[in-house]
């Protein structure tokens, strides 16, 4: 049962795609799963303790998480829950659908038409906060070129896993072959390229190979907005911030409706510490739901603007309806830990890894949580398995030889110093935010609090992370501690009051003028 139709719905369940009148669908991800665990049992009715078992596990997910995730795949499909015509709701029992899935041929072959997913990178080589930088994944022509090839080099791209992105790496390739002029082909290729740099440890060449196919582009399609957007993304995904603003902003003025590229500079601007900028930039946005990750930034910049409750309402809401979203399983036990619950951000943190999507900055969080236990051997553990999955990034390395069992000779650690004060800045605060850790380590504590200053110069604003952390414990007592944090808490205060203020804020956010400043304090 490959293929199958229900009512008007085609569904190829090996390529777990959905189509209308060729029209693809975006279900993708757990909304996939869910509908594929429905197919599968027919017209039966499913349990919630099945679909929980069937679709989250070994993640531990109650009802309400599994209506909601009803709830978007209803939306996607199109059905209305008061009069269904695919999935029904069964009181107390759960779910099935509302016709018996037939067997039918394979549809035609049809361009792919599926929203495109973004894709967010913790840039740069330090101390990194959530990603929103969007991508462009290019539409397939309606005829000529080596078409099913691009098809399905679109679809895996889409899904967001590492595995998928290496078979449209690949795919892509192929396409190249059969066709050497192909632009889709080769803007697929860079895109992919670029994101497999950015979230699955590929490597800083393949960045490079993204942005020099980018290049080409560009010399075919000056005055084409999205070739700027692809050597955006390539440039962010190299961790060079002025290049990739000034490339986002060129392809926002040639197209001016391209969201995809707004929300990624509106990441950036986050990065920058402009962060009411950048919540402005993220409400603006008319078609969030084809963000996917723009539901997890504007929770982000609620938390560093000092809205903790509804930050933490949205960070929760995140980590429960999207288990398979790794900055959903960051943000939230990262947001317990800076608001001081440790015995929360623990829990959090281990059905997070649970959920199978470790990345460094989880690695790097139970780090930090083992030193506040006074666990030495398993901070080191948890850092050097951090550096393993990135050992390109500069601050995990550190982390690693700092915390070390031997920990690393000063010798070391003044090479290193050395090192990062030769490089050129690149636009981020981690570099920053690394040199003041190698200087407390050195034992220079006014030095470390100097290089903390040049952070903020350069964006950075998690002032509560700052005083939760024990990376720089032994820094509250050194001259310049409090007037660092201070100088932060005001700058978050100026722009929480912009956004207590501004005319832009909508309903949604009314609670915000109620919200505590926890933050600041």
């Amino acid at each position: 049962m490959d293929t199958l139709r229900l009512l008007d719905l085609q569904i190829d369940r090996p390529a777990q795609r959905v189509s209308r009148a060729g029209d693809v669908l975006p279900i993708q991800g757990l909304s996939w799963r869910l509908f594929d665990v429905l197919l599968a049992h027919g017209n039966d009715v499913v349990d919630f303790d099945t679909l929980a078992a069937q679709v989250w596990a070994p993640a531990v997910v109650g009802e309400d998480a599994i209506s909601q995730r009803v709830k978007l795949l209803r939306q996607a499909l199109g059905d209305d829950s008061r009069r269904p015509r695919y999935i029904r709701s069964v009181r107390g029992r759960g779910y099935q659908l509302c016709a018996v899935p037939t067997i039918a041929p394979p549809a035609a072959t049809v361009p792919i038409t599926a929203h495109r997913k973004k894709w967010p990178w913790l840039a740069g080589a330090g101390v990194v906060v959530l990603a929103a930088a969007a991508s462009f994944w290019p539409r397939t022509p309606a005829a000529g070129g080596p078409l099913p090839l691009l098809q399905r080099a679109d679809y895996y791209a889409s899904i967001g896993q590492a595995s998928n992105n290496e078979r449209a790496i690949a795919l892509y390739r192929q396409a190249l072959q059969v066709d050497p002029d192909s632009s889709p082909a080769r803007r697929g290729l860079s895109r992919a390229l670029s994101a497999q740099g950015c979230l699955f440890n590929g490597s800083p060449e393949q960045v490079q190979e993204g942005l020099a196919l980018a290049n080409i582009e560009r010399e075919l399609a000056p005055q084409e907005g999205a070739v700027y957007a692809l050597r955006g993304y390539a440039y962010d995904c190299l961790g060079q911030m002025p290049q990739a603003i000034s490339e986002y902003e060129r392809a926002i003025a040639l197209d001016p409706g391209d969201e995809r590229t707004r929300a990624s500079l509106a990441y950036l601007h986050q990065e920058r510490g402009h962060l009411a900028l950048a919540l402005r930039a993220n409400l603006a946005l008319t078609a969030p739901e084809r963000l996917r990750f723009r539901d997890v930034q504007v929770a982000r910049e609620l938390e560093l603007l000092g809205f903790t409750h509804a930050a933490a309402q949205r960070h929760a809401r995140n980590f429960q309806l999207y288990p398979d979203n790794v900055f959903a399983n960051i943000a939230w036990p990262r947001s317990l830990f800076a608001a001081g619950d440790p015995g929360r951000a623990r829990q959090a943190l281990t059905e997070a890894l649970a959920r199978g999507t470790p990345h460094p900055q989880l690695l790097r969080l139970q780090g930090e949580l083992a030193l506040l236990a006074g666990d030495h051997a398993a901070a080191a553990d948890a850092f050097e398995r951090g550096r393993q999955l990135r050992p390109q990034q500069s601050l995990g390395q550190s982390l690693a030889a700092l915390y070390a069992q031997p920990a690393a000779s000063p010798e070391w650690v003044a090479s290193r110093l050395a090192t990062l004060q030769a490089q050129r800045g690149d636009g981020w605060s981690d570099a920053a935010l690394e040199r003041a850790l190698l200087l407390q380590a050195q034992g220079d504590l006014e030095a470390a609090v100097t290089a903390l200053q040049q952070a903020v110069d350069d964006g950075f604003r998690d002032a509560a992370w700052l005083r939760s952390t024990p990376l720089f414990a032994s820094l509250h007592e050194a001259r310049g501690w409090a007037p660092l944090l201070a100088r932060i808490d005001a700058d978050i205060g100026r722009q929480r009051a912009q956004v207590l203020a501004a005319d832009w804020r909508p309903a949604g956010l009314a609670d915000l003028s109620a919200a505590p400043a926890a933050g600041i304090r």
